[in-house]
């Protein structure tokens, strides 16, 4: 052992005790994706477009999670703090199209009196996205996923949707193709914000991790968990099935942050 090495490496292990290392999504600064941002130390509130951020870790390192969304222009942007700002670019990123056949076309296009009931749910749904819950803390523990039911990736985040030959808005999650009946866990504890039946996502669950982290989970055959529960990482919340609009069970997964809908993929170990 070289002369200091023992010291050296101990005082290496007394930085790491004092500063832990944060669990976080992957730094992927794309329309769709996470851009991960240190802040100057003390840093409480951030804001991207007009809504706050999520902030983790310790007060001496914290770190911003900023959402963009699918429609954000690749080009430069800034994430405001309360004096100043931190100039960041967003990247391109391509997706890929993909062409289904939804069996029932009144789920591609609706007729009239469904309008109200679809204006109900989105209005319903849109209220927890657009929630900023500032008194959970988001800490590592919450930020490390669980992947929510076993199976198989049959269609990615961010694909360019024609159903029945009708364009429309780009795949908002990650599905997850799996036999109905098989549990659906909660990729991270929190409290219910919404359940119900809705017309497009059908039986879905909505989940609220703190500071504008969301997640849903849609199509389920059933719900299992009640409204303003409190649940822990792992917790059953529902069962897979093929409600609403569907060509075959699976759960669709998607994650929200700061009311923008990002690649779920980011913030699961990898497979």
């Amino acid at each position: 052992m070289k002369p200091g090495s023992f010291l050296n490496g101990l005082l290496a292990g007394l930085l790491l005790f004092q500063n832990p290392v944060v669990a976080q999504p992957t730094h992927a600064p794309v329309p769709g994706g996470v851009a991960v941002i240190a802040l100057p130390a003390g840093t409480s509130h951030a804001e991207f477009l007009g809504n706050p951020v999520l902030i983790t870790g310790e007060s001496a390192n914290p770190i911003a999670l900023v959402g963009i969304a699918m429609d954000q222009a690749p080009g430069p942007a800034q994430l405001d703090l309360v004096s100043g700002a931190i100039a960041f670019d967003v990247l391109e990123k391509n997706y890929l199209t993909e062409r289904l056949i939804i069996p029932d076309n009144n789920k591609v296009t609706p007729p009239a009196r469904d309008y109200d009931r679809i204006g109900r749910d989105r209005k319903e749904m849109m209220a927890v996205f657009e929630s900023f819950t500032v008194n959970r803390t988001v800490d590592a523990a919450t930020l490390a996923f669980i992947t929510p039911v076993k199976g198989r990736i049959s269609s990615p985040f961010g694909k360019r949707r024609i159903l029945n030959d009708q364009p429309r808005s780009p795949h908002s999650g990650l599905d997850i193709a799996a036999p109905r009946g098989t549990p659906i866990k909660a990729a991270a504890s929190g409290i219910v914000r919404a359940t119900g039946d809705y017309f497009f996502n059908g039986n879905t669950v909505l989940i609220d991790h703190g500071q504008g982290l969301i997640t849903m989970y849609c199509h389920l055959s059933k719900i299992e968990v009640e409204l303003n529960a409190s649940v822990e990482q792992g917790a059953v919340i529902g069962r897979v099935g093929q409600t609403g609009r569907v060509t075959g069970p699976h759960l669709h997964f998607s994650v929200n942050l700061n009311q923008a809908r990002v690649d779920p993929a980011l913030f699961l170990p990898s497979p």
